[in-house]
C-alpha cells in the first residue's frame, strides 16, 4: 500500500488528492493546523494538525504541501525536508510531460497541462489544470502557474511567483522572485522581484 500525507485541507488539496488516486496511491490522509475543529475535507480523512504529520513523517511513502499561499507553502517544505519527510511528485495522467523536462519534488502536474522538452521546475511548484510550460522554461521553488496560463520558450519564474490564471508571458521574459502576475495579464517585459503586474500589456500596479 502507497500512504501519501497531505498538508493543508483546502480545496487545491482535494484536487491533490483526487490526483493521487489516479495515480495508484492507495492510502491519502491530511493534515491540517484547523484540526480538530475539522475531521475531513471531502471523503479524505484529517487525521491531526502539522505537528502530528512531522511525528508521523515516517509513516508515509510521500509527503505533499497542498497550501496556494507560495510562501507558506515553500516555508512548509523547507520544514519537512529538513524533518526528513519524502516529499511526493504527482503527474496527472492527463498531463503532458516530456521526458526531457524535470519536475522538482513536491511539485504537482494537473490534468491538461503541459511541460514541454528543456523545462526544468524547483521544489514545490503547482503546475495547475490546463496550462502550459514551453521549451527551456526554468521555474524556481513554490512556483503557481494557475489554470490556462501560457508561458513562452525560455521563460525564467523566480521562486515563490504566482502566474495568474490565462495569463501569457512572451518568450525569453524574465520574471523575478516573489511576483505576482494577474489574471489575463499579456507580459511582454522582464519583472523585477516582489512586483505585482496587471493588464495588456502587464504593468506594475501604482498604489
Amino acid at each position: 500500500m502507497k500512504s501519501l500525507a497531505i498538508l493543508g485541507a483546502s480545496g487545491h488539496g482535494k484536487v491533490i488528492a483526487d490526483t493521487a488516486e489516479v495515480c495508484g496511491w492507495d492510502n491519502i490522509v491530511f493534515f491540517d493546523d484547523e484540526w480538530p475543529t475539522i475531521h475531513s475535507n471531502g471523503p479524505w480523512v484529517i487525521e491531526g494538525d502539522s505537528q502530528h504529520l512531522l511525528q508521523r513523517r515516517s509513516e508515509f511513502n510521500g509527503v505533499l504541501v497542498a497550501i496556494g499561499n507560495n510562501k507558506v507553502r515553500h516555508a512548509r517544505l523547507m520544514e519537512l525536508t529538513s524533518a526528513g519527510a519524502s516529499l511526493a511528485t504527482l503527474v496527472h495522467p492527463g498531463a503532458t510531460v516530456s521526458r526531457y523536462a524535470e519536475l522538482g519534488l513536491g511539485s504537482v502536474v494537473f490534468a491538461g497541462a503541459v511541460i514541454n522538452a528543456g523545462v526544468r521546475i524547483g521544489l514545490g511548484a503547482i503546475i495547475n489544470t490546463a496550462c502550459s510550460v514551453d521549451h527551456d522554461c526554468i521555474l524556481g521553488e513554490a512556483v503557481h502557474i494557475s489554470p490556462g496560463a501560457r508561458l513562452a520558450g525560455g521563460v525564467g519564474v523566480g521562486d515563490r511567483s504566482w502566474i495568474g490564471i490565462g495569463a501569457a508571458v512572451r518568450q525569453l521574459i524574465k520574471i523575478g522572485d516573489d511576483v505576482v502576475v494577474g489574471a489575463c495579464a499579456a507580459v511582454v517585459r522582464n519583472v523585477p522581484d516582489g512586483v505585482t503586474v496587471i493588464g495588456v500589456p502587464a504593468a506594475p500596479i501604482k498604489i
